[in-house]
């Protein structure tokens, strides 16, 4: 989680409890919870978000580009490097 997100929901849950009913077991206020602003980055930086989200549901659900193909290239390598490691040329005599 990174900073920003961590200290909005530090702000909100303050703001929950400065609003909250009851003392032995304080609950939120409804109405006080509606009136929170929430805030909301700028238009450009959702579209970059959306963008991301994008690219990585592409790679992770398409069958020719995705994760599968990733896994097979690693594969593909992974017994590449291996075969190297296990056969050795013996040396002559």
């Amino acid at each position: 989680m990174n900073a920003k997100l961590t200290y909005n929901i530090l702000v909100f849950i303050d703001y929950n409890m400065k609003h909250a009913k009851g003392a032995k077991m304080p609950r939120g206020n409804k109405n006080a919870i509606l009136e929170y602003k929430i805030p909301v980055p700028p238009l450009s930086t959702q579209r970059k978000i959306v963008e991301v989200l994008d690219k990585f549901d592409t790679l992770v659900n398409s069958i020719s580009d995705g994760l599968p193909r990733e896994i097979e290239l690693r594969r593909k390598q992974y017994e590449y490097y291996r075969d190297l490691l296990l056969n050795f040329k013996e040396k002559s005599a």
